[in-house]
């Protein structure tokens, strides 16, 4: 199967199942059926030729094979229990005249809020957003969590069965539970992109093929919800942060810091949208923390080159944040924005009391922290220690690596008084 014809099935697949989850209902009983209509085009289509309008097509086929299988469903029970049960009419499973065309409407936001649904926890929600809405098979969604396929496929079905039994209906939520679903969806299109972005685990740095996927969605997202600042500052944030990719490691796969970056690589197309999103985003929506965290990444991609980041505009940014957004994460960014404008013992004081909170205690990203702000201050032994300690909590064989070449580099600390760089080059001691 071309690739072309890959991204087509692909994409046609969560509308599809919109289609039939509006149309019919039973969210295992569509997915099979599409599963089934997309296994008949990726066989069918490369000889007989792509159909005008494909996603019609498919819709057509689930449908009969949908109906085809309620009806042998029913056949079967008439024949079990004739007297105890009366067929239900099939009015209800064939669309009604002058019902709209299975292209005239696309329900991939509908679906996207029923695979983010309260019920299910955020790896569920997850993995069942790859899985109808993104498109992957079951056994690319296994590789995503780096699990066995025999062990996402239960769980996913463990999905579909706890949403069936919340009574989740296809409709988009009312508006008291709008923005707490919509905050779900945007979580979760957050969390795939992350993943794929730094892999938390394995031999790579990057996912490539769940931030492709996590833009994709978050610009279906958008496409539905064009006026929420929200959307459209979190798909800035990832044209931003994704626009720096292709320089984030070097030849031999090793972690290459921001700072270290070869700018020129950057990809501007993908710059220059994001600052447009965000820009547009900031100017008329309600200030969000999607929104600031895309302004903060707008303000590290357009310095020309990293003595010339503007370190006060995000500090400030980042004291927003915290307010509005607070989480360790923040704080941890933060840190270092108050490091490179007040210096690094004001952002190591912003550290204080971390190893107590149980979100990031053991979290790699906290002592790596540490030990960058520890060897600005030129607390060289300490900072060794903390990058060591990093590089043993975190799974990802690239940040290992580059944490214990930081801790090698200190080995032997450098004479005379320590100084720093602050934003604009000049120099501080301390």
């Amino acid at each position: 199967m071309s690739e072309h014809l890959g991204d087509l099935l692909r994409e046609s697949a969560p509308q599809v199942l919109g289609v039939l989850l509006r149309r019919y209902g039973g969210f295992e009983e569509c997915e099979d059926a599409v599963q089934e209509a997309l296994l008949v085009a990726a066989t069918g289509w490369p000889a007989e030729g792509v159909p005008e309008n494909p996603r019609s097509w498919l819709v057509t086929v689930a449908s009969r094979r949908l109906i085809d299988r309620i009806r042998s469903e029913r056949a079967r029970r008439r024949r079990e229990v004739t007297a105890a049960i009366r067929e239900a009419p099939d009015a209800g499973l064939i669309p009604a005249p002058g019902d709209e065309g299975p292209g005239d409407r696309d329900d991939t936001l509908a679906l996207l809020f029923m695979c983010c649904h309260p019920a299910l926890t955020p790896a569920s929600q997850v993995a069942l957003t790859l899985r109808a809405v993104g498109g992957l098979t079951t056994a690319e969604v296994a590789r995503a969590f780096l699990v066995p396929e025999a062990t996402m496929a239960p769980r996913i079905s463990r999905a579909k069965r706890r949403i069936r039994a919340a009574g989740a209906s296809f409709e988009m939520p009312g508006a008291q539970e709008w923005a707490g679903r919509l905050d779900s969806v945007l979580h979760v299109l957050y969390l795939i992109f992350n993943e794929g972005y730094t892999a938390s685990s394995g031999p790579d740095l990057h996912r490539c093929e769940l931030t492709t996927e996590a833009i994709r969605l978050t610009r279906t997202l958008h496409r539905s919800l064009p006026d929420d600042g929200e959307v459209a500052g979190l798909l800035s944030l990832m044209l931003l942060t994704d626009a720096r990719r292709a320089t984030r490691t070097g030849p031999d796969g090793a972690l290459v810091p921001l700072a270290e970056q070869d700018r020129s690589r950057w990809d501007t197309a993908m710059v220059e949208e994001g600052t447009t999103l965000v820009t547009g985003a900031m100017s008329v929506s309600s200030l969000g923390p999607y929104q600031l965290q895309a302004a903060i990444a707008a303000l590290h991609v357009q310095a020309p080159r990293a003595e010339e980041t503007d370190w006060e505009q995000i500090r400030v940014l980042y004291g927003i944040l915290a307010r509005i957004a607070p989480n360790p994460m923040v704080t941890l960014n933060h840190a270092v924005a108050v490091a490179m404008t007040r210096g690094p013992r004001a952002g190591l004081g912003l550290l204080e009391g971390m190893d107590d909170d149980p979100r990031i205690a053991r979290h790699h990203r906290l002592h790596a922290v540490r030990a960058h702000l520890q060897e600005l201050a030129g607390e060289y032994t300490a900072a060794r220690e903390n990058y060591l300690l990093a590089a043993r909590c975190t799974t990802s064989l690239p940040e290992q690596r580059h944490l214990r070449n930081r801790a090698g580099r200190l080995g032997a600390p450098p004479p005379g008084p320590v100084s720093w760089t602050m934003p604009g080059g000049a120099r501080r001691t301390g």
